[in-house]
């Protein structure tokens, strides 16, 4: 069973809480490449006030995840929204923290096939375009027996 304010908590850590954390990557990139001292030190001034405002997020996610309040039994969640937010964390942590190089993503269906690009449909076209913008290749085998897209993606450090 999962309570509210975990799924609250667990939206607060993967939404605002790395969006703050690449915001303050960021800024640290700013602060180590500025030449003015003067702007240095307001973007380290920024910085303290992101390192904050991360403080304050992750306590306020430890004061969900401590609370007692449950979903009832059966509600249903939403599959697709769920695997968004876990997928985004995993790209994200392989992303900043992993150091890697290279990522390779591979997902499988048992479907009934059928993942080709349609006329007047710009799903698979537009999901092509964005893996090309960034540099990586895109396959796609889809058959009777289900679809099968395989991802390899390099991680510019």
């Amino acid at each position: 069973m999962n309570d509210k304010r975990v799924i609250l908590a667990q939206e607060l850590h993967d939404g605002i809480a790395q969006d703050l954390v690449g915001l303050g990557f960021s800024m640290d990139s700013l602060i180590a490449t500025s030449q003015d001292l003067q702007a240095k030190e307001s973007l380290r001034q920024v910085r303290f006030s992101i390192t904050e405002l991360i403080d304050k997020v992750r306590s306020e996610i430890h004061q969900l995840r401590t609370a007692t309040d449950l979903i009832p039994e059966g509600q249903e969640k939403d599959v697709t929204y769920e695997l968004l937010r876990v997928l985004s964390e995993i790209l994200r942590n392989a992303s900043e923290h992993a150091q890697a190089s290279h990522l390779s993503i591979q997902i499988a269906d048992n479907g009934i096939g059928g993942a080709q690009s349609k006329e007047g449909s710009f799903g698979l076209v537009g999901v092509q375009e964005r893996i090309a913008s960034l540099g990586g290749d895109i396959a796609i085998d889809s058959s009777q027996l289900g679809t099968k897209i395989s991802i390899e993606l390099p991680l510019e450090r």
